[in-house]
């Protein structure tokens, strides 16, 4: 049975005193808005030493890509990453207390430099990887349309034309995490030439680039207003005319089979995105039953502790088995990714279909728990509510995790 280890739990406790000193004091003002979440980043960055071990791996990773000699030794920053177990710590216990924060650093050092990590070039790696893996600059990922929603690809209406060697960007993206802010954009749009005979708009090509602030015709909208996750900017963006050089092309080829493939780059994310979303709802459940146990045994109700009462067993109790099941979901994640084994995007579908339900109601029993200091905004159980549904719409609606779920059950 897995189990965190002496130096995981040494790891999470640190993690903790960083948010008591660090985050919870604005955690009011990262929720408002008014204090955007990067600088708080940065600082958990240069506190825990991430940035330098992963500037330190970046660079390792580049120089043997280049056939240059590297110290053949594992690099502790990769431990930081995906369903790694130090991730899976500091992403859940994030979570407690600002969802948003996560999702701000897992689009940037995830989704946005994993993709130019996974597709990009030698050049294209070296130009943008080492700045937005240590958070100097912010990153965004952006596929999602105004009228594309789950379908992603099929819908897309973000088109580029050729024009010369260059390219010619039209169209718009919307509830892009990082959005108003971001240095570096990973933009997916369909190429406005169908192959030959290819009369469908829908099946037309998808390519990948690479964008950043301040070009001419992008605009970056002000973060949208939101139920839940208000640490975490989201916005749209706007490409009118944006004229893109080949070197912004990832993987500089149009063709599927050499890097090309926007669709397949895409899909490789959606699963590492699904997995991080059972750590997260993992660290929203753990917050609302220490926070439903705490408050159940010292609520009182005609001079008993509401925790005496039935009904209330019952709903701690539940909280436990959802605990419990999604913990072993995430700890399934963690041992196939020590051994080297990928979670497939069935398997991350259902884990991310079950744990953000599973957090959703957790999160919604926590507050009728606490009856109405729950609806309160100073008992907190209300900002985890609104943040844990989130997770079901975040990454894929759950609606469209059923379909991945089946598709790879029926291929078998």
């Amino acid at each position: 049975m897995y189990e965190w280890s002496e130096t995981d739990l040494m790891v999470r406790d640190t993690v903790r005193a960083f948010i008591d000193k660090e985050i919870r004091p604005v955690a009011d003002k990262l929720e408002s808005g008014e204090l955007p979440p990067f600088d708080t980043i940065r600082k958990l960055y240069a506190t825990f030493g991430l940035d330098e071990m992963a500037r330190e791996a970046v660079e390792k990773a580049l120089a043997r890509e280049a056939g240059e000699p590297v110290e053949d030794k594992k690099s502790e920053g990769a431990a930081f990453s995906g369903a790694g177990r130090m991730g899976v710590l500091l992403n859940s216990e994030l979570a407690t207390v600002s969802l948003g924060l996560v999702a701000s650093m897992g689009v940037s050092v995830g989704l946005t430099a994993g993709t130019i990590r996974s597709r990009g070039t030698l050049a294209q790696k070296k130009r943008w990887l080492p700045e937005l893996v240590t958070f100097e600059k912010v990153g965004a990922w952006a596929i999602t349309e105004p009228d594309s929603g789950s379908d992603a690809f099929g819908g897309m209406k973000s088109y580029v034309r050729r024009d010369g060697e260059d390219y010619i960007l039209n169209g718009q993206k919307t509830f892009i995490t990082n959005g108003p802010y971001a240095d570096v954009m990973v933009v997916f749009a369909k190429l406005a030439e169908g192959a030959a005979g290819d009369s469908d708009p829908r099946d037309r090509k998808v390519l990948t680039f690479v964008l950043e602030k301040g070009m001419e015709g992008l605009t970056q909208s002000k973060p949208m207003k939101k139920m839940g996750m208000n640490s975490s900017p989201t916005g749209e963006l706007f490409f009118d005319n944006v004229r893109i050089t080949p070197d912004r092309l990832l993987g500089e080829t149009e063709d599927a089979g050499k890097k090309g493939d926007g669709k397949s780059s895409a899909k490789e994310s959606f699963a590492a995105e699904r997995i991080g979303i059972a750590s997260l709802a993992l660290g929203i459940i753990n917050e609302c039953h220490k926070l439903s146990v705490d408050y159940a045994k010292n609520r009182k109700l005609w001079g008993n502790p509401i925790s005496s009462f039935q009904l209330i067993q019952l709903k701690l109790a539940e909280m436990e088995i959802a605990r419990i099941n999604v913990q072993n979901m995430v700890y399934s994640a963690i041992e196939k990714t020590e051994a080297g084994e990928k979670v497939s995007l069935a398997e991350a579908s259902a884990m991310k279909l079950y744990s953000s339900r599973a957090a959703t109601e957790v999160a919604m029993e926590a507050v009728q728990l606490f009856g109405g200091n729950g609806y309160m905004n100073e008992y907190k159980v209300e900002q985890l509510a609104r943040d844990a549904k989130s997770l079901m719409i975040y990454a894929g609606s759950n609606e469209i995790q059923v379909t991945h779920i089946a598709k790879g059950l029926l291929a078998e």
